[in-house]
Formats: structure tokens, sequence, C-alpha cells
């Protein structure tokens, strides 16, 4: 444990972090993590910050669960993992475009340590204070290009079609189909890019991390997997409905998301694939559903959210209860295999890191990790932006209501991005 205490004097908490972080992106790497104080069970991510980079990994995705298991070496380790890691876990490829430009995984070991506590932060070196208090904020500004969306309306609604054809002939049960939008980067501050989608949509699963040149900005509400000590936690989401302004048609949202036979059916499909990936590694008996259907409001949205826990065996390394669960359930749909394999024949772009997870592994083996779903992806390198949005498709789905839902959940990254673009224009549709 960090054991030096610094009671942020003469700062409030929000200035002493907006500081840290714009001196951590003079590092090569750093990786900041929050709950933006919402209340969640089993929490939402610690408030960490991790700079600098003593040792790195960053692999494709051949033996990356092996390879993380011999680099974790009871340290410290933050990074991602990326929904093609899947051609670790299964005999799987992917081949579309890549508009991202990052690893299949990617974790570091920090030079420094930061845990964030309400009237003080815990750390790790007695410099490091007068590093950050001292850095004089060199705060740019953002330019994007509007949107280019990978794939039209009327495309997406004939591929919903298409799915459902296979859902009716046997092939699988609920899949969960995305699109990509990408653009330009003119201009690039970070810091203010993650700060702004903090504001517009504070998530307990929040995180802003740089790989060299390289940003994920996110804004997730969902948590893929926890585990303390031998107890494992995920909390997968399937449902939504768009929040309203007047508080009597907020609360007949939440009632109709609740009620669904649609999103109920989902969402236990999901929970009955959790379980299951969860008894892979589970003592015997110890799979649980904690809540089942359990409704959340967020700035944007309301979700539905279930809980499913594990006590893991003593034989089983904390990788594997990783890999054993992943790519999470929501993101996919089930048969997992079967559905990832649509979902690299169905989509014209590749995951990449979207719907991967993005976290952190204490020296004792313990982590959280997210789910990186409403996050930017940022290649300054290629002056680049991407994100992702996908809904779960079932027989009964209706391809423009699954349009108009992928909308809602991205519509604190249209915010963002028309917040710093010069001309509001309309998304605009790509060929890739």
């Amino acid at each position: 444990m960090l054991k030096i205490t610094f009671p942020y004097r003469g700062y409030s908490k929000t200035e002493f972090i907006k500081k840290a972080l714009y001196w951590a992106n003079t590092q090569s790497h750093f990786a900041y993590y929050q709950s933006n104080g919402i209340d969640y069970p089993h929490h939402g991510f610690q408030e960490t910050l991790a700079i600098g980079c003593k040792d790195k990994l960053s692999c494709d995705s051949q033996n990356a669960f092996e390879t993380l298991k011999a680099f974790h070496r009871s340290r410290w380790l933050f990074g991602y993992l990326g929904y093609d890691l899947k051609n670790d876990v299964e005999k799987l490829s992917s081949d579309n475009p890549d508009h991202a430009g990052f690893a299949d995984m990617q974790f570091f070991v920090p030079n420094h340590i930061l845990f964030f506590e309400h009237d003080a932060v815990r750390y790790d070196n007695p410099d490091l204070i007068e590093h950050i208090i001292s850095t004089v904020k060199q705060e740019g500004y953002n330019s994007f290009t509007a949107p280019k969306r990978s794939v039209t309306k009327e495309k997406y609604v004939q591929i919903v079609d298409q799915l459902r054809e296979h859902i009716e002939e046997g092939d699988c049960y609920e899949v969960n189909f995305c699109q990509e939008f990408h653009g330009k980067v003119k201009s690039l501050d970070p810091i203010a890019a993650y700060l702004d989608l903090s504001r517009i949509s504070p998530k307990p699963f929040s995180c802003l991390q740089k790989f060299d040149d390289r940003y994920i900005i996110s804004a997730s509400p969902e948590r893929f997997l926890k585990k303390t000590g031998n107890k494992l936690v995920s909390q997968p989401i399937k449902g939504t409905r768009p929040r309203s302004e007047d508080q009597d048609e907020d609360i007949r949202l939440k009632i109709e998301l609740r009620n669904d036979e649609k999103e109920l059916a989902e969402n236990m499909m999901i929970v009955d694939l959790v379980r299951n990936d969860l008894a892979r590694t589970a003592q015997t008996g110890t799979v649980k559903v904690e809540e089942m259907f359990g409704i959340y409001s967020f700035e944007q949205v309301h979700q539905m959210i279930s809980t499913v826990t594990s006590v893991a065996r003593d034989d089983i390394h904390f990788i594997d209860m990783i890999k054993n669960t992943f790519p999470m359930g929501s993101m996919t749909g089930a048969p997992k295999v079967k559905v990832m394999q649509l979902i690299e024949r169905y989509e014209n772009t590749k995951r990449g890191v979207f719907s991967g997870a993005s976290g952190y592994i204490s020296p004792e083996g313990d982590f959280d990790f997210n789910v990186l779903i409403r996050s930017l992806f940022l290649n300054a390198a290629k002056q680049t932006y991407s994100f992702q949005v996908g809904s779960a498709i079932t027989y009964d789905s209706v391809g423009e209501k699954e349009y108009d839902e992928c909308l809602v959940k991205a519509k604190a990254l249209f915010q963002l991005l028309a917040e710093n673009t010069k001309t509001k224009s309309t998304v605009q549709t790509s060929k890739a």
C-alpha cells in the first residue's frame, strides 16, 4: 500500500487531479480510472492514476493471455484487452478494415501510482507532488471533423433482417451488431476531451489512457469482471431507454424498460451466458445472480443491469478467469463462437479495442475491468478518431428501432464531437 499522503493543500481535489493529468501526459504512458462518485453495486472504479512506464507489454492475439501471465510478475499492471483477443480464445480471425490502429493488448508497469481519496491523495514518491503542482498546464483545444458512419441506416436495417434470419434458422439466439463512426483529428488536447466527456456523461467505469500516441477516452457504464480475493463479479448490461427532461415521461420510460419482454429476454440470455462463463472457474454451487433486471439511470440513458457473482477455485490462475469469460457476452450474444463469426461477417470494420476491456491488475492478482463501450479511440500519429456502438439483435428486433437505440447510446460522443467541431455538420456516410 502507498503510505505517503498529501491533503491537496490549497487545491480542490478537481484542480489537483487536472494538474496531475496534464503532468501525466508529458510521459509516454498513463492511465486514470474513476467512478465519478456514482453509487454502484460492488462500487465503480477505484480512483487511480498510474504514470510513466517501467515496463510494457504490447502484443497481438497469438498466445496473448499466456504472455500476460508471464508479464505480471506480482506487479501493478494498467491497460486493456482488445476485442480481437477472441482469436486467442477461439479459432477465429479479424480481417475487416481498422481505423483505430491499436494493438490487441497493451499493459504497462507505471513509475508512479496515485490513489485519490476524498480529502487526500496516497502516492509512492516524495518528489511526485512537486512535479505535479509545479506543472504549467499547456491546455490546447480539440477540433475534429464530423463523424462518418461505416454503414447507412438502410444497410443497417437490411443486416438486422439478415441476422433475424440466422436466428430463425437456429444459428444463434442473440447477436450484438455494431457500427463504427470515424473521422480526423485536427487538433488534440486529450485531457480536455476526457474532462468534457466526463462532464457530459459521468459513468462509474470512466477512464483515460495513453499508450505513446494512442488514447482511450471512455465513459463506460458497464463492468466486465472484477476479482477481489477469490470472488468474481460480472455486471452485464442489456436493455436501454433514453432519458427525458420531463420527469413523468422519464419515470414512464424506466417502467417501460423494466417491463419490456424483449429487453428482459435479452438480459436473461446474457445472464445465462455469464453464469456459464463463470462456472468454468467457479467452486461448485457458487455461481449466483445477485440482482436480475436492475434499472440504473445515467445522464443520457436508463440501463437494465444484472449482477452475477462466483467464488473461483484455488487452482485457477487469475488470468484464466479473465480468458474464460472473454469477450464479454453482452458484446457478442449467444452462442458465443457462432455469433462472433457472424459479427466478423456482417460488421464492415474491425472492432479492435472497442468492446474489449480496460482496467488494472494488482500485484496480488485482483483486478477490475470495464467494457469499452461509449468510448473514443484516438490515434494522434494518424490524426484519426473512432468510436463504435451497437445493439442486441433478437428475432423480435425491428431494424429502425435498433438503429435509433445506437444513436441514443452514442449521444454523449456525438455531443463531445459537436462541441469541438468547427462545422457542426451532420453525420456523414463513408464506404469503409
